[in-house]
């Protein structure tokens, strides 16, 4: 039997939105006490991806990084606190970690502006690095975008007690078509599955993929292209296989509930995907909301527990 210590208010990706995250901390009655957002019992459960795309990156960091040094939230690492951390670091061959593309670059410019010297950025990047992976707690599972036991297992030996992963970690988990790589980009990125042979869809940008997101927590039993975000022109939907998605990429219905990001959901009013799965990223960075979840300690997850910033409320 679970004795729930502490209830949690889980909030989504922000990515530089401090004014909605101070709309949506105040709808939570969370309160401003010596300078630092705290709820008198509760606590909040940041699911990463702080930064990029806003305008308001460092206003953020200033209220969530008080906020974990002090007790009052958890959180755990983001795949743009991963990158952010990357683009940085040099590898064992003297060159960063994540190239400085045009692409990459841009994507995270608006951290680089907000900390303009390397000194300051530096000191982020090195808290970005307390930021564990995943956190397992009162019951309940956090990680930005798959619970995936066999990743799990995978880079366990490269993190540390705090679920943390290693300094010497990044650049295994940067080395492509690794089992550090493959694990990481599931944990923080989300699964993908090859399509079959001659199926494909146009993304919205008009671009064609061969390969698709798995909806991990789907129903195993579903139909295959339920299981798949795939776009709304597919071709030939009708010849994917059953089999493409490995078993590994499902959550069962009998797990704690979990807590993800990531997936830019945009359904006007929040919902969990599963009874034991809630993704809480609708989009704030392309003109929708910032959603939380407040756990009360329900196995099956319910719709009346989601609350977001009231500019966007229904």
């Amino acid at each position: 039997m679970i004795i729930i210590k502490q209830y949690y208010d889980i909030i989504g990706d922000i990515h530089g939105h401090a004014d909605a995250l101070e709309i949506l901390l105040n709808r939570l009655d969370y309160a401003v006490i010596d300078g630092v957002y705290q709820h008198e019992s509760n606590k909040v459960i940041f699911l990463g991806d702080f930064i990029d795309r806003g305008l308001q990156q460092r206003e953020v960091i200033d209220i969530v990084k008080p906020m974990i040094e002090q007790g009052y939230a958890l959180s755990v690492m983001g795949n743009h606190e991963f990158n952010a951390i990357c683009y940085v670091t040099s590898g064992s061959d003297g060159k960063v970690l994540r190239e400085h593309s045009d692409k990459n670059t841009e994507q995270h410019q608006a951290f680089l502006n907000a900390y303009p010297t390397a000194s300051e950025r530096h000191e982020i990047i090195d808290w970005f690095k307390t930021l564990p992976v995943y956190i397992e707690v009162d019951g309940i599972r956090v990680i930005h975008a798959s619970w995936n036991e066999k990743s799990l297992i995978e880079i366990s030996s490269l993190l540390n007690d705090k679920q943390c992963l290693f300094d010497g970690a990044y650049e295994a988990c940067s080395e492509k078509d690794s089992y550090a790589y493959l694990a990481i980009e599931t944990l923080l990125k989300g699964p993908e599955a090859d399509l079959t042979e001659g199926v494909s869809f146009k993304d919205k940008g008009g671009t064609d993929r061969y390969a698709a997101r798995v909806k991990w927590w789907a129903d195993k039993n579903s139909d295959i292209r339920e299981r798949l975000h795939l776009g709304d022109k597919v071709e030939n939907a009708h010849k994917i296989d059953q089999t493409i998605i490995d078993d590994s990429h499902h959550y069962h219905p009998e797990n704690p509930p979990v807590f993800v990001g990531h997936y830019w959901l945009n359904d006007e009013i929040p919902s969990p995907v599963s009874d034991n799965c809630a993704c809480l990223d609708y989009s704030i960075a392309k003109g929708g909301k910032l959603v939380a979840y407040c756990w009360r300690g329900e196995k099956t997850l319910k719709e009346s527990n989601f609350v977001w910033d009231i500019r966007n409320k229904a």
